[in-house]
């Protein structure tokens, strides 16, 4: 098969990964999200600071510790400790699957659905650059066959 196929069929693919990601997203964003909004006790709420060695920056992870039901549970989704202060009561989000989440946006973005609209958007992100690599190959397999 030529480049330019190829590069045709990897357009054509990126079209249609592009169309599925708008309609996935407006699926996603209509869809009906089952959670139970439950009151959790916090255990621990710890920052873990990791620095990157090559760029010196530091990025936090907030590992934040519930219980519920008497059993201990990560919290996930949770965007900081200071609201987590040891001993408090606190409002989480329950999903079907039995995780725990600190808003709704985590259940939300845990669901089958939109695990199927993350993949046809880093799949659109793809087939792009593939695509355009493609592209230029086939132009200049053009070039030099002349």
């Amino acid at each position: 098969m030529s480049m330019k196929k190829k590069a045709g069929l990897l357009w054509c693919a990126f079209v249609v990964c592009l169309i599925a990601t708008v309609v996935m997203w407006f699926v996603v964003d209509r869809q009906e999200i089952e959670y139970e909004e439950v009151e959790v006790r916090v255990l621990d709420a710890v920052t873990k600071q990791v620095r990157n060695r090559t760029t010196g920056t530091h990025t936090d992870f907030y590992e934040v510790t519930v219980e519920y039901n008497g059993e201990k549970h990560k919290l996930e989704n949770a965007y900081n400790t200071y609201q987590y202060p040891q001993g408090a009561t606190v409002t989480a989000y329950l999903a079907n699957n039995g995780r725990l989440f600190a808003n709704i946006e985590g259940v939300s973005s845990t669901t089958p659905l939109a695990t199927v609209y993350f993949v046809c958007l880093f799949g659109s992100f793809g087939l792009l650059f593939a695509a355009a690599i493609y592209s230029g190959k086939a132009k200049q397999e053009r070039m030099a066959s002349k």
